[in-house]
């Protein structure tokens, strides 16, 4: 999609000397925060950083739930060229010291609620030299915890430098967590960066537009909507955490146009009872995106058959090496698809690292991929490029006759069972079927005969118990259309599956859970006559 319309600065200063007063971000039954305020608190605190030595590329971790002060530290950021480091809030005191300290951070910005985490994780950072209170609050520590606004006179807009960035750390599904590490932008705050330039023409987003975001501000597509909603000029309805009849609620009270949600989000609002979706108007609704994890086929048609045609999807990582995304149109008429690449090309590789042909998976690279580094980890930074300036986030995935990409499961994730190729993706699409299946992974545990078998764990629909019977109608329910060997030996049921905030699958905890009990039942050798896949 192109930009058509001049863009205009990207600042909330634009907007709040056209309408000062005029909200920016709204949080129900909470605190809001005009143009006006934002503007001035993020100039105040730019400054603040500045006098106290803070130089263009120092690291400032934020750890800090869902709240306007969160968007003012971050556009303080962007306007001093500072990388900001947003730490997760259900990281350990462990996970949160290791970004703290890894990041290199100077400054740690928080709230009263995690200042006890800071204090403990601090004892693992030496490096950093002062810590930043939202609220106000103070907390007896070697190292002092000041008011994160100093409430001083409202500074001119500084002039104009070069914007800072932010420094994801990846989800640590695998391992611990890397920071995401690129050169800093070379152009100014007002432009943007290409993501926010190009947000209002990829999302039809316009000054008058309602975005309503739930998801964790720590992460790395919440963050980049949210703030350029607030750079585009528009209203965010800002919650901590998501309810599937609250967004129903705050979609008809607000006229929301915009949301983002991840496939779980989907799932939730489809268990509301007919009779309590009637109380609500959703047809404001104009764009709904969703990515972060695969989205059931019946389900995404479902809520197009609710919502209508307003559902977009894309697949990317927070790397920002690409991305690939589908219109609602698009998708009707290649359901399951992801699309193509918006803007740019990729590439479905085998092992040999030669073109696919169509349907048949490899490995997906986004081709003349931006560089970035993983932070003191040189040997997964070099894992991800190849020779010819490609990149891969480690996806799996085919495309079809007309070039749209469809998404099948990780590398890493692979099950090697008798030197066949399983991939968890095919078995659990099965298996989320099956009406008692609410939510399911597939892993391998270790095998004494065949080097790994198929585990399925499954969080059951309401209304269902687990037991032998249940888990015998599972595994037979995946062998009326599964390869024998692909199919689950055993079942598991969990009252939940460990997953992100934004619905990615913590598969090493299932891992470290399931992985001594492995049995010596393997599949009989008859069954394995097959030819392995790519």
């Amino acid at each position: 999609m192109s930009i058509t319309a001049e863009i205009p600065p990207l600042t909330p200063d634009h907007w709040a000397e056209r309408e000062p007063g005029r909200i920016a971000i709204r949080v129900p039954g909470g605190q809001s925060l005009t143009y006006g305020e934002l503007a001035r608190k993020s100039r105040q605190l730019a400054r603040s950083w500045n006098e106290r030595g803070i130089l263009a590329g120092d690291r400032i971790a934020v750890l800090m739930e869902n709240r306007p002060d969160f968007l003012v530290v971050a556009i303080a950021a962007l306007r001093t060229s500072v990388r900001l480091v947003p730490v997760g809030v259900h990281l350990t005191i462990a996970e949160v010291a290791h970004v703290i300290a890894d990041s290199d951070a100077r400054l740690v910005v928080t709230t009263t609620r995690f200042c006890d985490v800071v204090s403990a994780a601090l004892d693992s950072a030496p490096a950093v030299e002062g810590v930043l209170v939202a609220d106000g609050a103070q907390r007896p520590h070697a190292r002092v915890f000041d008011a994160l606004y100093d409430n001083g006179p409202d500074p001119a807009s500084p002039a104009e430098i070069r914007q800072g960035a932010f420094m994801f750390y990846s989800s640590g599904t695998t391992g611990k967590p890397k920071g995401i590490l690129r050169d800093l932008p070379d152009f100014p705050f007002s432009q943007g960066d290409p993501l926010t330039r190009a947000f209002s023409a990829t999302w039809h987003f316009a000054e008058e537009s309602v975005w309503l975001n739930s998801a964790p501000l720590y992460h790395a597509y919440p963050l980049q909507s949210c703030t350029s909603v607030i750079r585009w000029g528009g209203t965010l309805i800002l919650t901590e955490r998501f309810d599937a009849e609250e967004t129903l609620r705050l979609i008809d009270r607000y006229s929301v146009t915009h949301t983002s949600v991840v496939p779980t989000m989907f799932v939730r609002l489809l268990r509301v009872p007919p009779e309590v979706r009637a109380r609500y108007e959703v047809s404001s609704l104009r764009c709904v995106i969703h990515a972060g994890a695969a989205c059931a086929v019946e389900v995404k048609r479902a809520m197009m058959q609710w919502w209508g045609p307003v559902l977009y999807e894309f697949y990317g990582g927070s790397e920002n090496v690409g991305m690939v995304l589908i219109t609602p149109q698009e998708w009707l008429e290649h359901p399951g698809s992801v699309g193509k690449p918006a803007p740019g090309t990729i590439s479905v590789l085998d092992d040999n690292h030669m073109p696919t042909p169509p349907h048949v998976r490899g490995s997906i690279w986004f081709d003349n991929a931006p560089r970035f580094s993983y932070h003191k980890s040189p040997e997964k930074t070099a894992q991800v490029f190849d020779s010819a300036g490609r990149a891969s986030l480690g996806d799996l995935g085919y495309f079809d006759e007309d070039g749209y990409l469809y998404l099948d499961g990780r590398r890493v994730d692979l099950i090697v069972s008798g030197g066949v190729n399983i991939y968890p993706a095919e078995v659990e699409d099965r298996l989320s079927r099956h009406p008692a299946v609410f939510d399911v992974a597939v892993i391998g545990v270790p095998d004494d005969e065949y080097g790994q078998q198929v585990k399925a764990v499954v969080e059951l629909e309401r209304g269902f118990a687990g037991g032998p019977g249940l888990e015998s109608e599972l595994i037979a329910y995946a062998s009326e259309t599964l390869a024998r060997y692909k199919c689950p030996r055993t079942v598991a049921f969990e009252p939940s599956l460990p997953r992100t905030p934004t619905g990615k699958l913590l598969r090493r905890v299932l891992l470290d859970r399931y992985s001594s009990e492995g049995n010596t039942q393997g599949i009989p050798p008859s069954d394995r006559t097959i030819v392995p896949d790519v």
